[in-house]
């Protein structure tokens, strides 16, 4: 059948912008190797929903009325798994217990500041997890029956994450770090040694620090099931890489290299992009390469590593979790939307004791070599065929200076449309700015693409991804090189003939919706039009109102004021707002705690005055994102109709 002819940005897309915002967001999963369960929590709408399978049996929620979900910070670790049971955050500072055989949940903390990352002790016995009130962070712990009040076990340091437990219940290790530092800049590794009181609780007798300052971030530690490592990643070589100490000898080696990833930046608690093998002599990991994030497994005594077979669809996969059951991640790729998917293994034990530590038995695990995968939970139905879906492209150009930038090109894709001419391009800036777009599927890129547009996802200098000194480079330039590699990437596909110079748009949020904001101050009629959610347009008020996290973010990105004060006016769009005169539309969350409302309601009162080609729309109950479908679903409806007007015929 011949296609139909009809213009760019208006094909009737199979995506619908309902169909999205009721797509559900798969957020961590877990193995209870007690029970065989593996539960996973994904949120439905604004609420945080955890549900379990055990088997081949169906799946289950666990939770129906609470909302499951960690808040320090950005949120994540909301939850843990152990002994037959699920331990979980939720806002208000609470931690809950609720058993994978039924019943509800019950507390076993008060309500207290924030709280995240629970993390069980080996005997089950006890809770160590992360918690923030005014204004002090540390790690606390409290039975796992919830009996007593919690207490503390490590305070001192502007911010911690990611307690592990040592199998034998002797150690925590432990990540902390200080202002001005980001967790990406420099973080250190401690490791507390344990006593216990007469009564058996638990507390720090001594801790050290292992690795790190303030120049080396150290993420993700975690010990061996055997006891005799501590794994971690660290950033000491330029690229995030997989270290093993040996406890006993006192010793480590960096397992992997190359120009490759194998960790995030930890804008959240919980991240998990490796874990240990039962059998203590390998673990799997993800390895980024250019925004293709794949399953390795790693050997421990050489460092030998291969592609994990089973799971080579997915090219973007997060939160690995390990269990003599299988591995399971959350998979995607570019045309497969997220889904909650493990790889059976074969489990055997053997009569060995390792590390020194008298278990009786090891475990050998085989992965088996045609295993195949189990899908345990769809984020969308995925009625669409993969031919009328974009397929991401890496791509690379030489941007203002002559160095190189990177992002993924989605072309048009239609099974039922063409056009004359060339597409208009959405430029896509990422938040952050130290993220990365990976080639994982991307709701809102196919949601345009399918329309007719083509998109550029720019991971500009200062993402995460390509290597520390490529994240680096946006330190004091921030506003000059998302900037520019965001232009310099539009003009690159526009001089290879794939898209209109003369319908760029450009879009972001938070960080990026800075970047889209400078871009129409610095680049005036580059752009047909911006779109901005939640975007920072005065550097002095984000670094006075921000939350804690951030509080000292633009010290690096910008400078420590008052000696930078000059530049944080430079690049300030609402001091420069009378430049902005293409049109644009704003989107603000009323109870954004990160970027306030009057950072937008600012730049919107100048647009106004001016009679500047704008729309604005604020949203309430929305904090910094949209969670409820009904805000997902007008906001890409109003972009799509925004477009139309200034772009497709404007």
């Amino acid at each position: 059948m011949p296609l139909q002819q009809q213009p760019y940005g208006t094909w009737a897309s199979p995506l619908s912008s309902r169909a999205l915002a009721e797509s559900l967001s798969l957020n961590d999963v877990q193995w209870d190797d007690t029970t065989g369960t593996l539960v996973w929590l994904e949120n439905r709408g604004a609420k945080g929903v955890l549900v379990m399978q055990q088997g081949t049996q169906g799946m289950r929620d666990l939770t129906s009325e609470l909302n499951v979900r960690g808040t320090v910070g950005y949120g994540g670790g909301g939850f843990t798994v152990g002994g037959g049971a699920v331990y979980f955050a939720t806002p208000g500072g609470r931690l809950y217990r609720q058993s994978l055989d039924g019943g509800g949940a019950r507390p076993i903390t008060p309500s207290f500041g924030d709280v995240a990352a629970p993390r069980l002790s080996p005997d089950g016995r006890w809770l160590i997890y992360v918690f923030s009130y005014e204004g002090r962070d540390g790690l606390a712990l409290v039975d796992s029956e919830g009996t007593h009040w919690p207490r503390l076990f490590a305070t001192g340091t502007d911010f911690v994450m990611q307690p592990a437990w040592h199998p034998a219940g002797d150690h925590v290790a432990y990540v902390v770090w200080n202002h001005p530092q980001m967790p990406w800049d420099g973080t250190e590794l401690r490791l507390a040694s344990i006593e216990y009181d007469r009564a058996g609780v638990p507390s720090a007798a001594a801790t050290e620090t292992l690795a790190g300052d303030a120049g080396t971030a150290i993420t993700q530690p975690e010990f061996s099931p055997d006891g005799r490592y501590l794994a971690y990643l660290s950033d000491a070589s330029g690229w995030t890489q997989l270290v093993v100490y040996d406890l006993a000898r006192r010793t480590q080696h960096v397992l992997t290299g190359g120009e490759a990833e194998y960790g995030l930046p930890a804008w959240v608690q919980g991240i998990r992009t490796y874990s240990w093998m039962p059998d203590s002599q390998r673990l799997v990991a993800v390895r980024n390469s250019g925004g293709i994030r794949q399953l390795w497994e790693i050997r421990v005594d050489n460092g030998e590593a291969t592609l994990l077979k089973g799971l080579e669809q997915y090219t973007d996969v997060s939160q690995v979790s390990t269990s003599m059951l299988g591995v399971a991640v959350i998979g995607s790729s570019s045309v497969i939307p997220p889904r909650v998917v493990s790889l059976p293994m074969n489990a055997t034990l053997l009569p060995t004791a390792l590390g020194g530590h008298e278990s009786g038995s090891s475990i050998q695990v085989v992965v088996e070599e045609d295993a195949a995968e189990q899908i345990h939970r769809r984020s969308s139905t995925e009625t669409l065929p993969v031919a009328a879906l974009s397929v991401a492209e890496p791509v690379s150009w030489v941007s203002h200076d002559g160095e190189l930038a990177h992002g993924l090109y989605y072309p048009p894709s239609s099974e039922t449309f063409e056009s004359n001419g060339l597409p208009p391009l959405i430029v896509y800036v990422h938040g952050g700015p130290t993220s990365q777009v990976t080639a994982g599927y991307h709701s809102s890129a196919q949601f345009f693409a399918t329309r007719g547009y083509a998109l550029l996802m720019v991971n500009h200098r200062g993402s995460t991804g390509y290597g520390k000194a490529y994240m680096n480079k946006l330190r004091g330039a921030w506003g000059e090189f998302d900037v520019e590699d965001s232009a310099s990437g539009a003009a690159y596909l526009a001089a290879q003939g794939r898209v209109d110079a003369g319908k760029f748009v450009i879009m972001g949020g938070s960080a990026g919706g800075f970047t889209v904001l400078q871009s129409l101050v610095t680049k005036v009629g580059f752009y047909k039009a911006g779109v901005c959610l939640y975007g920072v347009s005065d550097q002095f008020a984000l670094a006075m109102e921000t939350h804690k996290f951030e509080a000292r973010y633009t010290d690096s990105m910008l400078g420590p004021l008052p000696e930078a004060a000059a530049l944080y006016r430079e690049r300030s769009p609402i001091y420069h707002a009378e430049k902005i005169v293409d049109p644009i539309i704003v989107f603000q969350g009323e109870d954004d705690k990160v970027v306030p409302r009057s950072q937008s309601d600012r730049i919107v009162e100048s647009l106004k005055a001016r009679n500047v080609p704008h729309a604005y729309h604020v949203y309430a109950g929305e904090g910094h994102g949209w969670r409820k479908p009904e805000t997902i679903e007008h906001y890409l409806n109003a972009v799509v109709q925004f477009l139309k007007e200034k772009v497709v015929f404007g």
